[in-house]
């Protein structure tokens, strides 16, 4: 199995002394962020591991992964960044944000899945936005459930009366045929799609979850994982104060 970190970004909104790091190696107890999951990602046998970066691609100094530098980041957003390395995405492959931490068992809960592609989904997310003013709810990127078992929708603030609402991690997973097809939908909407793409002003700004969205449009089944267990975004130095806290 691939696993594939998207580390492009970089700590601007955190704090002006990070503004310049990679989030992914920002330290939450004095360890980056990105060890947690490469620690995990080692404990379940996953060795090959792609890590993607951007501008400051020569502060990484991690052992035994495989880099691919996305020299473009700033023209286009995080979906762009994956599909740089997109000669990764074949087989079985797991997708993370570099910016979360999680524990193990969410890991295992995501490695588990038998959906061709599978998301990760938080449905007690609310709480984890109390008092996190600089990082409001109406930022959570939401997911639509339907009969308890199919993703209908994923976006930013989606409201609905239903109630079957979760927060999507930032963890994808990926069966051989998920990844075969994620890859050449995304090949054929890059080479005609002109104008906004769902919730974004173009194919090329895209974020990942407006891929998964155009993948739900098409009627291919994108499984929710519900997950239990700790885990932590960290976009803003309040979140890396809970994080610390947390783990």
């Amino acid at each position: 199995m691939n696993a594939i970190i998207i580390a492009a970004g970089s700590g601007k909104r955190i704090s002006n002394d990070v503004k310049e790091t990679p989030k992914s190696l920002i330290l939450v107890n004095e360890k980056p962020i990105i060890e947690y999951q490469i620690e995990l990602l080692k404990q379940k046998k996953i060795e090959n591991i792609i890590v993607i970066t951007g501008k400051y691609s020569e502060k990484f100094h991690l052992k035994d992964v495989h880099y691919v530098n996305d020299p473009n980041f700033e023209k286009h957003d995080i979906l762009g960044s994956l599909m740089v390395a997109k000669q990764f995405l074949n087989g079985n492959v797991i997708v993370l944000y570099s910016d979360i931490i999680f524990e193990e068992k969410i890991l295992q809960q995501m490695l588990d899945s038998k959906g061709n592609i599978s998301i990760g989904v938080d449905m007690n997310w609310e709480k984890n936005y109390d008092g996190r003013t600089e990082h409001p709810k109406s930022e959570a990127e939401n997911v639509l459930i339907e009969n308890e078992v199919k993703v209908v929708q994923i976006k930013k603030s989606i409201s609905s009366s239903n109630k079957n609402i979760g927060e999507f991690l930032g963890i994808i997973k990926f069966s051989k045929y998920g990844s075969e097809l994620f890859v050449k939908k995304y090949d054929e909407i890059f080479k005609k799609h002109t104008g906004k793409f769902h919730e974004s002003s173009s194919i090329s700004k895209a974020y990942l979850t407006d891929m998964i969205q155009e993948i739900i449009d098409n009627e291919i089944e994108v499984e929710p994982v519900f997950i239990s267990g700790k885990w932590s975004e960290i976009d803003t130095m309040q979140d890396l104060k809970n994080a610390e806290e947390k783990f």
